[in-house]
C-alpha cells in the first residue's frame, strides 16, 4: 500500500488541462505534465483495503496496489515491472480506458477513487523515458509460426505475448498503416501517433512482422492459404459494423458515419492536409453521446465548427452512483470528457425522426422524450456515433453461420477456438468475439487467445489468461 493515511490527507488531483484557446489550435493531448511529487502523493492515496476491488474490476487484472505503493516510494522500474507483468500496453489504457478498475476502489465508496489511469500512465512514460524494459523477450524459439489477423489492441497483445515465448509472428492489416482504431480510429489529441509508433518499434524490434495493406477473407488471401503456411492463425478483426439510424434521409449528402468522419481526419492530420470531410465553418450534429461521440465533439472543434450539437436518445445519466448500480460496479453516471469543455450543446432523451434536405442535409428533426416537443436543428454536417453492432462477417471467406452467436459475433470454444475444418486451428478474440468494448477487454483477450494458442502449440504454457471467452455466455 502507499502511505497509510494517506486517503485521509491528499485528495483527488490530477494533471492540468492546456488551455482550451491553446489546444484548441493543434492536435496535441490536453494534458499538461504533472510532477512526480505530485503523482507520488496520488499513489499514496490507496487504502490497505483488505481485497483490492480495484483488480476485479480490471480485466487484466493488473496489480494496481503494488504499483500504486512503488509510485508513492518513486520506485518506478519496479512499478514498471508490476504493470507490465499484466498489461502490454499501459501507454494506451493510461490515455483510453474509462478505467473500471476505478469504480471498483474500495475508497471510492464515501470519496473520490484513485487515480489509478493516470498513475498507469505516468509508469509507462517514465519507463521509456529512463530505458526500463518495456516488452518481455524470449531466450529462445519454437520453430512455430503464428499469424494474426488485425492489428487492434487485441491482435497486438497476443503478438506480444506469442512472440515473448519464441514463437515466429506475422500481423495482417487490411488498412495502410498499423494499428488498427488505434491508428485512425482515436484522434491525435487523445494518443498521439508517436506514442502508438514508439511501440510498434518495440515489436518490430522483438522480431515480429508486420503485414499491413495486406486483405486476408473475401477479395484477398485465403485463411485457408495462413492455414497451409502457419501453425496456428488468430481473428482479432474487431467490430467495424457501424449502427446506422434507419430514419428517412438517411443517405443525403452530409450524414457520415462517425468513424469514416475520424478516420479522414487522422490522415489530414498525418499529411498536414484538409480533410475531405471537414466541419470548418459548418453546423455540426453528433448522433450519441459516448466516447466515440466525444471524439467527433474533440475533432470538429479542432477543425474550427462553427457550432456542434450532440445529441443521444437515452436519459441524461445521473451524477451519483444509483441504487440499481452499486459498487463495485462500473455505473452509468453523467461524465464530461476534455472536448465538452471545449463547448458545443448536448441534448438528452431525444430521438432522430429524420434528416431534412434536398441536394444535401439541412437539418434534422427530432422529438425531445421529456417534452414530446418536436424540433428542428439545422445542420451542415451530421456524425453518427451510435457506435457497432459486430464484425465484419462477410470479410471471411467461411461458411461462418456455424461460429456465429444471436449477436452476430464470432462463437469460440473454451479454447478460444473457432470451429474450422483443418489440421491448422483458427482462433478469435476481442470485439469479433465479445462485441463493441473496452480496449482492456480487447487487451485482456489478445492475452487469454495467445495463451490457448501457446498450449496448442507446445503442450504447456506459462502466459496468463486472465479471461474465458465471453461468447460461452450466450
Amino acid at each position: 500500500m502507499g502511505k497509510p493515511t494517506g486517503f485521509l490527507e491528499f485528495p483527488r488531483r490530477g494533471p492540468s488541462y492546456r488551455p482550451v484557446e491553446v489546444r484548441l489550435r493543434d492536435w496535441r493531448e490536453v494534458y499538461e505534465p504533472q510532477a512526480d511529487e505530485d503523482v507520488a502523493v496520488q499513489g499514496a492515496r490507496c487504502m490497505d483495503c483488505g481485497i483490492p476491488f480495484c483488480m476485479q474490476g480490471c480485466p487484466l487484472g493488473n496489480r494496481i496496489p503494488a504499483f500504486n505503493d512503488r509510485v508513492y516510494r518513486q520506485r518506478w522500474r519496479e512499478a514498471a515491472d508490476q504493470l507490465f507483468a499484466t498489461n502490454n500496453f499501459p501507454e494506451f489504457t493510461g490515455r483510453l480506458c474509462p478505467a473500471p478498475c476505478e469504480s471498483a476502489c474500495v475508497l471510492g465508496i464515501g470519496a473520490d477513487p484513485v487515480s489509478i489511469e493516470r498513475i498507469e500512465y505516468e509508469v509507462v512514460e517514465h519507463a521509456f523515458a529512463r530505458g526500463f524494459d518495456v516488452a518481455r523477450a524470449s531466450a529462445s524459439e519454437t520453430g512455430r509460426r503464428v499469424a494474426v489477423v488485425g492489428s487492434g489492441p487485441a491482435g497486438l497483445a497476443a503478438a506480444a505475448q506469442l512472440r515473448s515465448v519464441g514463437h515466429a509472428v506475422s500481423v495482417y492489416e487490411r488498412s495502410d498503416a498499423i494499428g488498427g482504431l488505434l491508428r485512425y480510429g482515436i484522434p491525435e489529441f487523445k494518443l498521439e501517433k508517436a506514442v502508438l509508433d514508439r511501440r510498434l518499434a518495440v515489436m518490430v524490434a522483438s522480431g515480429i512482422k508486420f503485414h499491413p495493406n495486406v486483405t486476408v477473407g473475401t477479395g484477398g488471401t485465403p485463411i485457408a492459404d495462413l492455414q497451409r503456411n502457419y501453425d496456428a492463425v488468430l481473428l482479432a478483426i474487431g467490430s467495424t459494423r457501424p449502427r446506422m439510424i434507419p430514419v428517412p434521409g438517411a443517405d443525403l449528402p452530409g450524414v457520415h458515419v462517425a468513424m469514416t468522419y475520424l478516420e479522414a481526419a487522422n490522415r489530414a492530420v498525418r499529411d498536414d492536409r484538409l480533410s475531405p470531410i471537414d466541419a470548418r465553418g459548418k453546423r455540426v450534429v453528433i448522433l450519441g453521446g459516448g466516447d466515440t461521440g466525444a471524439d467527433c465533439l474533440g475533432t470538429a472543434h479542432r477543425q474550427g465548427a462553427a457550432s456542434v450539437t450532440q445529441i443521444e436518445i437515452l436519459d441524461r445519466p445521473p451524477d451519483e452512483r444509483p441504487a440499481d448500480q452499486p459498487w463495485p460496479t462500473m455505473a452509468r453516471l453523467f461524465k464530461t470528457s476534455p472536448a465538452h469543455a471545449e463547448g458545443g450543446e448536448r441534448l438528452f432523451s431525444t430521438e432522430t425522426l429524420e434528416f431534412r434536405g434536398h441536394d444535401a442535409l439541412e437539418a434534422i428533426e427530432v422529438r425531445d422524450h421529456v417534452t414530446g416537443e418536436t424540433l428542428t436543428v439545422a445542420t451542415d454536417l451530421v456524425l453518427i456515433a451510435a457506435g457497432f453492432v459486430g464484425p465484419e462477417l462477410e470479410r471471411l471467406d467461411l461458411a461462418v453461420a456455424p461460429f456465429v452467436t444471436a449477436r452476430d459475433t464470432l462463437a469460440v470454444g473454451s479454447d478460444w477456438r473457432l470451429g474450422v475444418p483443418g489440421e491448422v486451428p483458427v482462433f478469435a478474440c476481442g470485439d469479433a468475439v465479445r462485441g463493441q468494448s473496452l480496449i482492456v477487454w480487447a487487451i485482456a483477450e489478445g492475452r487469454s487467445a495467445a495463451a490457448a494458442i501457446d498450449l496448442h502449440l507446445s503442450g504447456a504454457t506459462a502466459l496468463p489468461a486472465p479471461l474465458e471467452p465471453y461468447s460461452l455466455s450466450w
